[in-house]
C-alpha cells in the first residue's frame, strides 16, 4: 500500500512580539500569511491573573527586556478582547488561521467563544491540572507543548486530558526546549521521536532555537506541526524577539517544509517517471559482441553488455549463456531469443 507523509502545519508564533502594539500585530499577521504560515498564534492573558506583582523575570527576559517585574512586562503586552476581534478579522482577510494560547480558564473560555478551532497548551501550563481539565472539556483538537518536562510529566498530563474526556485522536504533543534562544546542544530533537514511539500520538516541534535548521530537521523527522516565533526585527526590545525569525526566514522555512513534503514521496521503492526514460539510456542490454550466425552457441566470448538498456537485461546473462542464436545477429545488435520469463 502506498503511504505518503502528512503535510506539516506551520504555526507562526507572533506571541507577544507585537510589543503591545495592535498595528505591529496586524503587520505581523500580513507578513506571516504572505510568508506561507498556515496559522498565526498569539498569547492571551491577564497580567493580574497570570503573575504576582513581585514575580521576577527570567534571566533571558531581563537581558532582552530590561529590569522590572514580570508583572510590569506582561501588563505592557496584554491584548484586549476588542484587540482579539480585530486580529481575528485580519486573519480572515489574509487567509490565515487565528490561534492564541490562553493561560487560564477565563482566557480559554473567551477564546473558544471567539471561535478558535483548536487549543494550544503552553509548556508552563502542562502541569496545571485544573487548566488541563478545562481544556479537555471543550472537546477541541489540542496541541500541547512539553518544554521543561520529563517523560513522566508528559505522561501524567496526557492522562489528565484523556481522563477529563479529551479524545485521544484530538491530541498532538509538541517537543520544546524552554530557553530563549535555545542552544543547539539542548534541543534534543530525538526526544520528539521518543515521545511519538512511547505515546503513539502525533508529534510536532515548538522551536525556540536561532535560525530555521532545527525546524527543518524536525519536519524531516516526522513533525506534523512546526511552531516558530516570528518578529519584524530580532533587534527589537522584548522577551522573545531574539529567539524568533523574521518574515523572510519564515518564507524560506515554509518553502523548505513544503518541498520536503513533496520530496518524501511514498514508502515504495520504485523508479520515478523520469527515471524510466533514463534507465533505457543508462542501463545495458545483452548484445552481440561480434557477428553471430543463426545456430551459433552463445558464449561469454561472442556476446557483450552495452547500452542502451532496451533489450535483454544483464541479469539474464546466465540464461543466455549456452543457448543458440535463433537468427543471425550483427555486432552490437540486441540479442533476442525465446526464454521462459523473458
Amino acid at each position: 500500500m502506498t503511504t505518503t507523509m502528512s503535510p506539516t502545519r506551520i504555526i507562526a508564533e507572533i506571541g507577544v512580539n507585537h510589543n503591545g502594539s495592535l498595528e505591529m500585530a496586524l503587520d505581523l499577521i500580513e507578513k506571516c500569511a504572505n510568508a506561507g504560515a498556515d496559522i498565526v498564534k498569539f498569547q492571551t492573558f491577564s497580567a493580574q491573573r497570570l503573575a504576582s506583582r513581585d514575580a521576577p523575570k527570567a534571566d533571558y527576559q531581563i537581558k532582552q527586556d530590561g529590569e522590572g517585574s514580570q508583572f510590569e512586562m506582561l501588563k505592557r503586552l496584554e491584548l484586549s478582547d476588542d484587540d482579539h476581534r480585530v486580529l481575528i478579522q485580519h486573519c480572515i482577510d489574509n487567509g490565515v488561521e487565528f490561534l492564541s494560547t490562553g493561560f487560564d480558564e477565563i482566557d480559554l473560555e473567551m477564546l473558544v467563544n471567539l471561535g478558535i478551532t483548536q487549543i494550544k497548551i503552553p509548556s508552563g501550563e502542562m502541569t496545571n491540572l485544573p487548566y488541563l481539565r478545562a481544556v479537555a472539556s471543550y472537546q477541541l483538537p489540542v496541541l500541547m507543548s512539553t518544554g521543561m518536562a520529563t517523560m513522566e510529566e508528559v505522561e501524567a498530563s496526557i492522562s489528565a486530558l484523556l481522563d477529563a474526556g479529551l479524545q485521544r485522536n484530538n491530541l498532538t504533543i509538541l517537543h520544546c526546549t524552554s530557553s530563549y534562544p535555545a542552544p543547539d546542544n539542548e534541543l534534543n530533537l530525538n526526544a520528539m521521536i521518543a515521545m511519538q514511539r512511547h505515546f503513539g500520538l502525533p508529534v510536532g516541534y515548538s522551536d525556540h532555537s536561532e535560525g530555521i535548521e532545527a525546524s527543518v530537521i524536525a519536519a524531516c523527522l516526522g513533525a506534523t506541526v512546526i511552531e516558530k516565533h516570528v518578529t519584524l526585527d530580532r533587534r527589537l526590545p522584548g522577551p522573545d524577539h531574539l529567539a524568533s525569525i523574521e518574515p523572510k526566514n519564515l518564507t524560506e522555512l515554509a518553502s523548505i517544509i513544503r518541498r520536503k513534503y513533496v520530496m518524501m514521496g511514498s514508502a515504495l521503492k520504485i523508479p520515478s517517471k523520469s527515471e524510466l526514460d533514463i534507465a533505457k539510456v543508462a542501463r545495458k542490454s545483452i548484445v552481440a559482441g561480434q557477428d553471430i550466425r543463426n545456430g551459433d552457441l552463445l558464449t561469454k566470448n561472442n556476446i557483450a553488455l552495452k547500452r542502451p538498456g532496451t533489450g535483454l537485461s544483464p541479469m539474464k546473462w546466465d540464461k543466455v549463456i549456452g543457448t543458440r542464436a535463433v537468427r543471425d545477429f550483427k555486432k552490437d545488435e540486441a540479442i533476442v531469443l525465446t526464454l521462459k520469463n523473458d
